[in-house]
């Protein structure tokens, strides 16, 4: 395995600071001892989009990734703390189907994933037209959350399907763990960019930098995995992804070339252009065209998956050409060669 290839030495993150009352509830809580959760839960949660609420529910999944420094294992299945994340998945929940209302029939939903808009302006465009080094150096920053445990939050689901789906949504799994070959799996081909942009390739090292928005895209990763009942929408979001990444994946490798990347520094991107091309027609044939034969109850979950999708990364998209178009960070703590945030 190449230097640039090889992971950081493997270690939890060590807990953000809060960001507001209910994270601060969950992090004090992750402190102590398990089992002294308070039994009551918070009556309301005034915005689940917010920064707040979005890191203590990101603190909450994270106890069934990696964990953190210090941190109980305990705590993961503490009765308390997940009463507490039940009601903070609850108003995650609502305020996604309110942001999406009915997305439609599910044939009409995956059309339009298969079409490229053609005045597109999201993050991808803007890097590659006029970007520069540290708006690229913040988008890998803000994806770090999610790409170094790429695939992760997407195997919850496979032992809630049938066969043929759950074989079919294994095959791209693999393909994204290095299909046998450690040294090419997507986390690390994303750590290898970062460290060629300059970045900390630590896991979770950016979690107290990054706004609710995109800390909001990973929840919803894991809110649809952990939750069978939501074994549908879960399977919208990875179709979602599989299927329109090849054309964005495309801009952004040639923008990185653009601002100065190494050969390293772009093959994240050139890999997903090759993979999710043949992802895309795996994922419509082989893993929704089966699973809505069999349940057809599940085509509205699956709609609903990909709308939801649509609709917290182009929140996160918003957020970012918003903020560099003022000339300011995307980041609550600018790195070190941005602008202030």
């Amino acid at each position: 395995m190449s230097t640039a290839l090889r992971p950081a030495a493997p270690a939890a993150p060590v807990l953000p600071s809060a960001r507001g009352p209910l994270s601060a509830l969950v992090l004090d809580l992750l402190t102590a001892v398990p089992g002294t959760a308070p039994h009551g839960v918070p009556a309301d949660v005034p915005d689940p989009l917010g920064d707040d609420a979005q890191l203590a529910l990101y603190v909450c999944y994270e106890l069934h990734y990696q964990g953190f420094q210090r941190v109980d294992p305990a705590w993961e299945w503490d009765l308390g703390l997940l009463a507490l994340r039940a009601r903070l998945e609850e108003a995650f929940l609502a305020a996604l189907r309110e942001a999406v209302g009915d997305p439609g029939p599910l044939e009409r939903v995956v059309a339009d994933l298969l079409v490229e808009p053609p005045d597109g302006a999201g993050p991808s465009y803007h890097l590659l037209e006029r970007g520069e080094r540290w708006q690229a150096r913040e988008y890998l920053v803000h994806r770090s959350l999610y790409h170094l445990k790429e695939a992760d939050p997407q195997l919850w689901v496979a032992p809630r399907l049938p066969h043929p789906a759950k074989a079919a949504l294994m095959t791209v799994q693999y393909d994204e763990y290095g299909a046998g070959r450690p040294e090419q799996a997507h986390a690390l081909l994303f750590a290898g960019m970062m460290a060629d942009l300059g970045l900390d390739t630590r896991y979770g090292h950016y979690l107290d930098t990054v706004p609710a928005p995109a800390l909001a895209v990973v929840n919803l990763m894991s809110l649809f995995g952990l939750h069978r009942a939501l074994r549908g929408a879960a399977v919208g979001q990875f179709a979602a992804v599989e299927i329109t990444s090849p054309p964005g994946a495309a801009r952004l490798a040639r923008a990185l070339d653009r601002l100065g990347a190494s050969p390293a520094g772009t093959l994240f991107y050139r890999e997903h252009v090759v993979a999710d091309a043949v992802h895309e027609q795996l994922v419509r044939r082989t893993v929704l065209e089966p699973l809505v034969a069999g349940d057809p109850a599940l085509a509205a979950d699956i709609a609903f998956g990909i709308a939801a999708t649509g609709a917290v990364e182009d929140r996160l998209a918003d957020h970012l050409v918003t903020a560099w178009g003022r000339g300011r960070s995307s980041l609550r703590s600018p790195l070190d060669d941005g602008p202030p945030a």
